[in-house]
């Protein structure tokens, strides 16, 4: 009996991942890493943020070039509607963590995606962001994510796929458990 392994070409490089894991079993220190953003106010509520380098494996790094997110709010709320806001960031930064961890667990357990696309809405009720009713908060009360995934696998693999993409995703944790966040003011 012939047996065959079914290789994926997803373009993620799982067994650097692997790798990476047993070099930090080795040495937790380096896995502790520093992300940031620096936000610049440009004028009304639109403002750009400069992504450009962070901390890990135990030293600083520079990105190969300088990110920029710009957000805004839109015309309803008197802005000149620029660019998303940062609630919508928010939403995306869930979308696009999830769906590079679909891509990453199908390459892993050998699942060739097609296509891959993950819708995200976020419910708020900007009373709250107005000031208007103490009692409604200022975040999301809901969030939906639904995928819609073509690939050679059932329906329960993509499922587990996605389930694992969930469990291992940073931006899902970020949003589903609490987390300190220190404000001051130079």
């Amino acid at each position: 009996m012939q047996t065959s392994t079914m290789t994926a070409q997803n373009g993620v490089n799982t067994e650097a991942l692997i790798g990476a894991r047993g070099a930090f079993e080795a040495m937790p220190e380096a896995a502790a890493f520093t992300f940031r953003s620096t936000c610049d106010w440009m004028e009304g509520t639109f403002n750009a943020n400069t992504i450009k380098g962070y901390f890990g494996l135990g030293q600083e790094h520079e990105r190969k070039e300088n990110f920029r997110i710009e957000s805004d709010h839109p015309e309803v709320f008197a802005a000149a509607d620029r660019a998303p806001t940062p609630p919508e960031i928010v939403l995306a930064a869930l979308a696009s963590c999830l769906t590079g961890g679909v891509a990453a667990v199908a390459q892993h357990r050998g699942i060739q995606l097609r296509k891959v696309r993950a819708t995200v809405e976020g419910d708020i009720d900007v009373r709250g962001i107005l000031g208007m009713d103490a009692d409604i908060r200022n975040g999301f009360s809901a969030i939906r994510v639904s995928f819609d995934i073509d690939a050679d696998a059932t329906p329960d693999e993509i499922r587990a796929v996605v389930a694992q993409s969930q469990k291992r995703s940073a931006v899902f944790d970020i949003l589903t458990n609490p987390t300190n966040v220190n404000v001051t003011v130079a």
